[in-house]
């Protein structure tokens, strides 16, 4: 049962792009189990468009595009993240921004992706202050005993910096998606069947 979290190391990095091409590859489900910001499309639209995958609703669907304890409180809602628990079968689970994004004031969505314990997928982008960011999360990631299944780079190729990551995270390198434009379904199909693996999500 292939299950995997999708977390980055900052927020609008193209995590949601890489959700819904792993999301295709794996013929997996997609959950985006909180959503805040409701202004345009939302990301599990993105990812029913740019993927076809199957969408599970979102646990939490809130207004404003701000940290998830912040916009639950503008609404006067307290997100139960004890009740926030993965569906069965193959699934492609996305988080909200980074790491450290509090569900409330007393759980970071990391506390809950420690509670999972399902294999993690760390985007990571390859502009400036990436090294930083990257290994920061990856720490942050270890000490709480979270399986790390690789890293993802998303953006225009950065060698040294992806190769520093790696070498000092002495994690997994998955592949890199770069920029896509236009940004069709059969464009990001192809692109991320060229630089991801299945196996490497086996």
């Amino acid at each position: 049962m292939n299950q995997f979290v999708v977390t980055g190391t900052d927020t609008g990095i193209g995590k949601t792009v890489f959700s819904a091409a792993l999301a295709g590859m794996l013929d997996a489900r997609y959950w985006k189990p909180v959503q805040a910001g409701l202004d345009g499309p939302t990301d599990s639209e993105a990812v029913a468009e740019l993927s076809g995958a199957a969408i599970i609703p979102e646990s939490y669907r809130l207004k404003l595009p701000a940290s998830p304890h912040q916009s639950a409180a503008e609404e006067g809602i307290i997100i139960d993240a004890d009740a926030l628990i993965p569906p069965p079968g193959p699934l492609v689970i996305e988080g909200a921004g980074g790491l450290m994004v509090p569900l409330t004031r007393q759980v970071l969505f990391i506390d809950v992706f420690a509670r999972w314990r399902l294999p993690l997928v760390l985007c990571a982008r390859t502009s400036l202050g990436t090294i930083n960011h990257t290994l920061l999360s990856v720490e942050a990631i270890r000490s709480r005993n979270i399986p790390l299944q690789g890293i993802a780079f998303i953006g225009d190729a950065n060698l040294e910096s992806e190769s520093i990551i790696i070498e000092k995270a002495g994690a997994k390198r998955l592949g890199r998606l770069p920029h896509i434009a236009p940004l069709t379904p059969g464009r990001l199909a192809a692109v991320f069947s060229k630089t991801f693996h299945p196996e490497d999500f086996a």
